[in-house]
C-alpha cells in the first residue's frame, strides 16, 4: 500500500480539529502524538536546533535516520531552542494557539525555562499539558534519569524475563516506552475530551515506569494475595502448557499456546499423548504447568519430526493454536499480513520512499492513516509560525455552544 499527501485532506481525519506542540524526545512522547498525527491531529514537532537526539539513534541510510521517519511520521517540523528568550516567546505564542504540549523532560526542567504549567496555562487556559517521564511529576525518584530500560527493571518484567538458570533479560525493543505511549495518548483524548465539562485544559502525568507495571497485569494482586513471585520460565507460561516454541524438522521455529484445557486437549491428541488429557492434573492450567515437563517433551518429539508447514498444518486441522516465529523479511512476506496492509509506503523527499508499518488500529467510518515521513529539521517553521496569524478558539464554549455539541 503506498499513501502520500494527494490523499483525501487531512480535514476529512477525526483529530484533525486537534493541534499538538511535540517537544519530547526520543520514543515514548514522540509516540504518543504520532499515534494522535496518524488520525490527523496537526503534530508540530518542535526540536532544539541541534536535533532531536532520536536523529542519531538506530540505522540510518545516506545519512538519513530511518527510526526518525516513523516515529515522527505525519508531524511538522520546526526548531527552537526553548532556553532562548526570543524563542520562548515564539513557543509561547504556537502553545496559545493549541489544544496540547507533549514534553518528556525531567520534572522541573521547564520550569527553569519559563514554560512550567502555570505559564502556559496564563497563554492558553485550554492548553493540555502531557508529561511523560519516567518516574512521575513527583515522589523520591522523580528527578532520576528515567528512560524505558530502568521502567522495565524496575517493573519487573526483566526479573521474570529470561531463563531459569539464566539472567534477568531486558527485552529486545522499547518495550515501556511503547507502553507509555500509547497510554500517554489515551490520556491526552480523555483530558481534551474533559475540557468541555471543566472548563479548562490540565496536566497529565504519566510514569514509563507505572505504565509498564499496570501492563503486567496481576502480579501484584499475586504477591500481595499468595505471596508468590513471577519466576523466570523462558518460553514457557505460568499458567497453562503447553506453551513453548519449538523446533521443527527443517530448522525452522514455531510457538505453541494453550491457555484453555480444550486446547491443550486438542494438542496432546495430536502428538499422540492423548492419556495425558486423562489425567486429573490435566483439568487446570497450574496442573498442566506442574507437569509442564512431561508436555513439552510429547509436543517437542512430535514437531521436531516434521517440517514446519506440516505441523502447521496439523495442528490448523484440529482446531490447535500455533504459529511460525518469524523473522521481519517473513513479517513482509505474509499474504494475511500483505492483504491487510500492514505495512505502508509513503513518499519522501530525502529517500524516495519510505516503508513503515502502518496506523496499528483499524476504524471502520474515520481511518488513520500516514501521509508523510518524518520531517527534515526546520522543514515546516514557515508554515508553522504562520498559524499564529490563523484564529484557533481555545476559549470555554458558550451556552449556546454546549447546547450544539449534545
Amino acid at each position: 500500500m503506498t499513501t502520500g499527501p494527494d490523499d483525501p485532506p487531512n480535514s476529512a481525519l477525526p483529530l484533525a480539529d486537534i493541534r499538538v506542540l511535540d517537544i519530547s524526545t526520543l520514543f515514548a512522547g514522540p509516540y504518543a502524538a504520532q499515534l494522535l498525527a496518524d488520525f490527523g491531529a496537526d503534530v508540530v514537532k518542535v526540536e532544539h536546533p541541534s536535533g532531536d537526539p532520536l536523529r542519531g539513534y538506530g540505522h540510518s541510510h545516506q545519512g538519513v535516520p530511518l527510526a526518525w521517519k516513523v516515529v515522527n511520521r505525519n508531524k511538522k517540523g520546526i526548531a527552537l531552542d526553548l532556553k532562548d528568550a526570543a524563542d520562548r516567546e515564539r513557543f509561547l505564542g504556537l502553545a496559545a494557539q493549541a489544544d496540547v504540549v507533549i514534553e518528556n523532560f525531567r520534572p522541573g526542567t521547564l520550569e527553569s525555562w519559563g514554560l512550567g504549567p502555570d505559564v502556559l496555562h496564563e497563554h492558553n487556559p485550554r492548553l493540555v499539558i502531557t508529561r511523560v517521564t519516567g518516574f512521575g511529576q513527583d515522589g523520591p525518584y522523580a528527578r532520576r534519569a528515567g528512560f524505558g530500560t530502568l521502567a522495565e527493571a524496575m517493573s519487573g518484567l526483566v526479573a521474570m524475563s529470561g531463563g531459569p538458570d539464566g539472567p534477568p533479560q531486558l527485552p529486545a525493543f522499547p518495550a515501556a516506552d511503547a507502553f507509555a505511549g500509547v497510554q500517554a495518548a489515551y490520556a491526552t483524548l480523555i483530558a481534551v475530551h474533559a475540557r468541555d465539562a471543566i472548563g479548562k485544559g490540565q496536566v497529565v502525568d504519566i510514569s514509563i515506569t507505572e505504565s509498564m507495571i499496570g501492563a503486567l497485569g496481576a502480579q501484584l494482586t499475586v504477591y500481595d494475595t499468595l505471596a508468590i513471585k513471577p519466576e523466570r520460565v523462558g518460553n514457557a507460561s505460568r499458567s497453562s502448557a503447553p506453551r513453548n516454541v519449538y523446533q521443527c524438522a527443517d530448522g525452522r521455529w514455531v510457538a505453541v499456546s494453550a491457555p484453555a484445557r480444550a486446547v491443550a486437549e486438542r494438542v496432546v491428541r495430536l502428538v499422540g499423548r492423548g492419556d495425558l488429557a486423562e489425567q486429573p492434573w490435566f483439568a487446570s492450567g497450574m496442573g498442566r504447568v506442574e507437569h509442564r515437563a512431561v508436555i513439552d517433551d510429547a509436543v517437542g518429539r512430535w514437531i521436531a519430526a516434521r517440517e514446519r508447514p506440516a505441523v502447521i498444518a496439523a495442528f490448523e486441522a484440529v482446531a490447535a493454536a500455533v504459529a511460525p516465529i518469524y523473522e521481519v523479511d517473513d513479517v513482509l512476506a505474509d499474504p494475511h499480513f500483505q492483504a491487510r496492509d500492514l505495512v505502508v509506503r509513503v513518499p519522501d523527499a530525502e529517500l524516495g520512499s519510505v516503508l513503515m508499518p502502518n496506523v496499528p488500529f483499524r476504524l471502520s467510518e474515520t481511518p488513520g492513516r500516514v501521509r508523510w515521513a518524518g520531517p527534515r529539521l526546520g522543514e515546516h517553521r514557515d508554515e508553522v509560525f504562520g498559524i499564529l496569524d490563523e484564529p484557533h478558539d481555545n476559549a470555554a464554549p458558550t451556552d449556546e455552544r454546549e447546547r450544539t455539541q449534545r
